[in-house]
């Protein structure tokens, strides 16, 4: 862990490094998680001396989980499901819903 980083950002990511472990990542990508997770919330709030645009424009990691993650609330986005279709090449992509797509791909 960085010296730059405050107790309370160490225990987010000891926090965020276990449960990635927990549901099922090696202990490498766990880390990377954990440290990417409290990276951008630093650039976010200016306490790093670089940050991608990414970082500062798009939304906060823990919303962003919610929204994005293929377990979260609602599971994937519609973009998420329409990029990987298009990918597959799944005929009448264009013309269905979040719903209709996820059964396509054989999610639900």
């Amino acid at each position: 862990m960085p010296k730059a980083w405050t107790d309370k950002q160490e225990r987010q990511y000891e926090h965020i490094k276990e449960s990635a472990e927990e549901r099922g990542a090696g202990e490498g990508r766990a880390k990377e998680i954990g440290a990417r997770t409290v990276n951008k919330n630093r650039a976010r709030s200016g306490q790093s001396r670089k940050a991608s645009r990414t970082s500062v424009e798009d939304m906060s990691p823990q919303r962003r989980g919610g929204q994005r993650s293929h377990s979260g609330s609602q599971g994937p986005t519609f973009d998420q499901l329409y990029n990987e279709a298009r990918q597959r090449n799944v005929k009448g992509r264009s013309k269905m819903n979040k719903s209709q797509l996820a059964h396509a791909l054989g999610r639900r």
